[in-house]
Parts: C-alpha cells; structure tokens; sequence
C-alpha cells in the first residue's frame, strides 16, 4: 500500500504556540492554512486515491475535506492518527518540549504518551489500512508528531527521524506493507 500522510494546515493553535490534543476543544484552520490545503490540493490532484483517513481534530478534517476536493471518496475518521497526547492541553507548545526534552522517545507525561507508544499506535493503523486496502492509496491527514511517529517506523533507530519537522500541509509519502 502507498499512503500520503499530510500535515493539516496552519491552525489557530499553531499560530498560538498552543497544545492541542483533545479533539474535543475546536482548533480550526486559520485562512493561511485553508490556503495551504488549497495549494496542496493542487499538488496532491493527479493521485488517484483509493481511501481516505483523517484524525478526529477539526483542523485535519478541514484539510482533508479541501485535498479531497478533487476526489469522490469518503472520508474515514481514526483516532489512531490523532495527535500526540500529552496531557497539557492548551499549554504553550515549549512546556512540552521541556517536559521530554532529556529522552524525546520514552518520556511519557502522566496524562501522555510516549513518542515510542505513539510510533505502535501509528503501525496499528498503518497495518491495518495495508491489510484492508493492500494495492490502495490511501490519503492519511494528521499531525507532525503522528506523521513523523510513521516516519520512525521506517528506520532502524527513531532519533534519526523523531525530530524532524514538517511543513503544515507537507506530504510525506509511505509504503506499507503487513
């Protein structure tokens, strides 16, 4: 299976330095990331995709509901590419960077989880759309942690990834198999 996993555009909570990670407290996109989404749907046109997946947050099923704009395919929700949870929800973005700093793979906030924990929770999806759907493409919107989560899984050691940044609204494409 081939997946394209996109970083939602920017939201209001990126533009805050905020925590997100309760799909209940509605973070939408801001004009710049429905800009975003629009110029990647562009990009993104041509592909022919089978499926369709996308957290539970308001600002990746805003994303994706624009990529699919050029596709007629239905959009499936998956809590398993929600973001990272850390338990602070609504506390600037640096709070949790401090907190994991001195073992970014297995320290795991009291409401958390771990970078290690979310790597398992992103093979879990990614083996069960690859069984599903194995000659699919699937299109995946989520967030930078899951995505660079599914990154780690491709690689011998997850520090060579686990830092890594993503654009809102980059693309990063996998190939999958169970």
């Amino acid at each position: 299976m081939k997946i394209i996993l996109v970083r939602h555009g920017e939201s209001e909570g990126n533009v805050r330095h905020e925590i997100n990670d309760d799909p209940k407290r509605v973070v939408n996109l801001t004009e710049r990331g429905r800009a975003q989404a629009e110029t990647a749907a562009e990009k993104l046109r041509d592909i022919e995709f089978t499926h369709a997946y996308a957290s539970e947050f308001p600002r990746a099923q805003q994303t994706a509901a624009i990529l699919l704009r050029h596709h007629r395919l239905e959009l499936n929700i998956d809590a398993r590419l929600n973001e990272r949870i850390s338990g602070m929800d609504g506390l600037h973005v640096d709070v949790f960077n401090d907190y994991v700093r001195d073992d970014y793979l297995h320290t795991k906030p009291p409401h958390g989880e771990s970078f290690v924990e979310q790597m398992e929770r992103l093979r879990g999806f990614l083996d069960e759309i690859a069984a599903r759907h194995p000659d699919g493409v699937a299109l995946a919107v989520s967030h930078e942690n899951p995505i660079v989560a599914a990154l780690a899984l491709t690689v011998a050691d997850p520090a060579q990834v686990m830092l890594r940044k993503l654009e809102n609204c980059e693309a990063v494409e996998l190939r999958w198999s169970v």
